[in-house]
């Protein structure tokens, strides 16, 4: 049993911040959480830990990941050799727990990697978030998922399923199920920047029926379902249908908000506006024109997002934090710019951005409620932070302010410096707060 004492403390709720409190976790559960001088008494010779005044917060959830993804451009995705793809991704899982982020929901993966990491993290040769596996994205001719021109004689099968009709996408999602995939990403509609004369956002890639089955094959078999979600059609199309997890959102009509008002309790979004930020900032960089409609598109899809996002939260709808990193212009080790994002943009406080990133994410990553909130009973997943983000949240984004990370119970530091990734024992933490504390 170890007892995390003289801390600041946020349990996941956004209004709950107590400034003197312990944490007691033991087994990788929560035992106690909150005032020091509440704690129960304790059997045994537990260990104490000297927080030194550091802030502590649940660890948070990526929920839109692409641990696969090499920070290639989006249209070079499928370019990386399997091989150098599974090198950069163990990387990658590794500098997403150094972040604080120790569980991540996949929205695609580059060929089967996801799958295979997902196992070697839980049998513990890779160091990373616990990981809903995604797979390969499925799309239909013409889709998001179907990014080169014919002339061109490239494809994309480590990154694309494509499907047209019933049976088609039926066989590609037991292909998933059999390659060990938790999640099934779906493109509903379309991007504004694609090749090959790609369908746009609005612009529906499958019928009505052709989503329903994928659906109903993914969780007859225990998947989940996301979705590539830009238009209010797409997303009246998904809750329709059943899927699980909607990406983007980003136009919103009365009647996609009432049907996700409606089903709240077993649908989550996430706006993951970090590209259409990004590019906003950079968008010559990538030889597109001030007023090109590339440039006055994403302008747009931004302004919409932030009125859609604000109509979401007045309904009760659990949005939440993931923003498609891994990509040229969003790193992998960005990840906490989207609280910061929630913040400026969306009009959360930044005990909401956090509540967002771990109450709701873990209830979207675990249904039973077991993750996401320090609580008895919950898992033990911890951000120990210098600094309170409370306050700045942007904290966060540097991984200085990243004092310790603890997943399960399992003490980890230094974990985004490449010499000393190492996992920590109680007394190793004790140390380390020791030599910097906030107090």
């Amino acid at each position: 049993m170890i007892i995390l004492n003289n801390i600041a403390l946020f349990n996941g709720h956004a209004d709950h911040f107590c400034g003197d409190a312990c944490v007691v976790f033991t087994d990788g559960r929560i035992v106690y959480a909150g005032p020091r001088d509440g704690s129960p008494p304790l059997d045994g010779d537990p260990q104490v830990i000297d927080g030194q005044g550091h802030f502590v917060m649940p660890g948070m959830v990526e929920s839109h990941a692409h641990l696969s993804y090499t920070n290639n451009g989006p249209l070079e995705l499928d370019k990386s050799p399997v091989e150098e793809v599974v090198i950069k991704t163990i990387h990658n899982a590794r500098v997403m727990l150094g972040s604080g982020f120790t569980s991540a929901i996949s929205f695609g993966s580059v060929h089967r990697v996801d799958a295979f990491l997902k196992r070697g993290i839980e049998c513990g040769d890779v160091m990373g978030p616990r990981l809903l596996a995604g797979g390969r994205d499925i799309g239909s001719t013409g889709s998001n998922a179907d990014l080169h021109p014919d002339y061109a004689q490239l494809k994309i099968d480590g990154l694309g399923m494509i499907t047209d009709g019933p049976w088609e996408v039926r066989k590609a999602v037991r292909t998933l199920s059999k390659n060990g995939v938790d999640v099934v990403k779906v493109m509903i509609d379309g991007e504004l920047i694609s090749s090959g004369g790609g369908i746009k956002p609005g612009v529906l890639g499958f019928t009505d029926e052709e989503l329903e089955v994928l659906v109903a094959e993914a969780h007859h078999r225990g998947m989940r379902v996301a979705c590539h979600a830009r238009s209010a059609a797409a997303v009246k199309q998904a809750v329709k249908a059943g899927v699980n997890f909607i990406g983007h959102a980003n136009y919103l009509d009365d009647e996609a908000l009432t049907l996700l008002e409606a089903n709240r309790d077993r649908v989550f979004v996430g706006p993951a506006v970090a590209w259409e930020i990004t590019f906003l900032e950079h968008f010559q960089s990538f030889g597109f024109e001030t007023g090109s409609p590339e440039h006055e598109g994403y302008a747009a899809e931004l302004e919409a997002t932030q009125a859609s996002v604000k109509r979401m939260r007045e309904a009760g709808i659990r949005v939440l934090v993931g923003g498609d990193y891994g990509l040229n212009i969003t790193p992998h080790g960005t990840y906490a710019k989207e609280l910061q994002y929630f913040t400026d943009y969306f009009g959360f406080s930044p005990g909401e951005a956090l509540q967002a990133a771990t109450k709701h994410g873990g209830e979207a990553f675990m249904p039973d409620g077991s993750l996401g909130t320090l609580e008895p009973g919950k898992i033990a997943d911890m951000v120990i932070v210098k600094g309170n983000p409370l306050e700045q949240i942007s904290l966060l984004q540097d991984a200085d302010n990243i004092a310790a990370v603890i997943k399960d119970g399992e003490i980890y530091t230094g974990l985004l410096d490449s010499r000393s990734p190492h996992q920590k024992n109680a007394e190793q933490l004790n140390q380390l707060l020791g030599a910097s504390p906030c107090n």
